[in-house]
């Protein structure tokens, strides 16, 4: 059975990391979890979600298992930053080029799985005229909050968890394969993205070149 290391809980904890990538620890931090009330332990849930395209796929199992990804919360009617997160997320995917869906994966997990049945993720791929191999995930609204909780998109604060808003500006980043995962801002430039990247992918050789990081894969 595949070991899985639990994610920091809560935003406030992976934010501090900034764009630099950190290996969990083997443990979640049990006075965070003494304060939160998770729906279960904060690793990934194995739970079934549907993709935008209609399939039907287990969370860890199919889409999470020994790949590098990329995770962030958003919602259709969402009229704050999601818009220009997914556009910023659109030039990851871009700069990402043949990577994605051979070394990266992109997905995005909608909060309101009520509303945002894969029709509406599937219209909303295609007004924000996105590229192909990024996944729109939605699912049981119970299973969508333990996705939640499991990847640390909440807050301690009932209050200020309860604001969808909340969990929209953070990108989960991380290589399962390493067990090594971080959070950077769905907003950053999007070359800090792939940056933040790079770092979780062991296969990548990292340089310095005028002040920007240059990437090549190793093989």
């Amino acid at each position: 059975m595949n070991t899985r290391r639990k994610v920091l809980a809560g935003m406030g904890a992976v934010a501090l990391g900034g764009l630099l990538w950190q290996r969990f620890p083997a443990e979640a931090d049990s006075d965070i979890l003494d304060t939160v009330e998770a729906p279960e332990p904060t690793y990934f849930p194995n739970v079934w979600v549907r993709t935008h395209e209609g399939e039907r796929v287990r969370f860890y199992d199919d889409l999470v298992r020994g790949k590098i990804v990329t995770v962030n919360m958003m919602y259709v009617d969402c009229s704050g930053a999601c818009p220009t997160m997914t556009s910023n997320l659109r030039r990851v995917q871009e700069l990402l080029g043949e990577r994605l869906g051979r070394d990266v994966f992109m997905y995005s997990i909608t909060l309101q799985p009520l509303l945002d049945r894969p029709q509406q993720l599937r219209e909303y791929v295609r007004q924000q005229r996105l590229l192909p191999g990024w996944k729109f995930l939605t699912g049981a609204p119970d299973d969508i909050e333990r996705l939640r909780y499991g990847l640390g998109f909440y807050d301690p604060d009932p209050e200020v968890d309860r604001n969808l808003a909340t969990h929209t500006g953070m990108l989960r980043v991380g290589n399962d394969r390493n067990e090594r995962w971080t959070m950077a801002p769905a907003l950053a430039d999007p070359e800090r993205i792939i940056t933040t990247i790079n770092h979780v992918d062991g296969a990548m050789v990292h340089t310095v070149y005028k002040g920007h990081q240059d990437s090549s894969r190793v093989g």
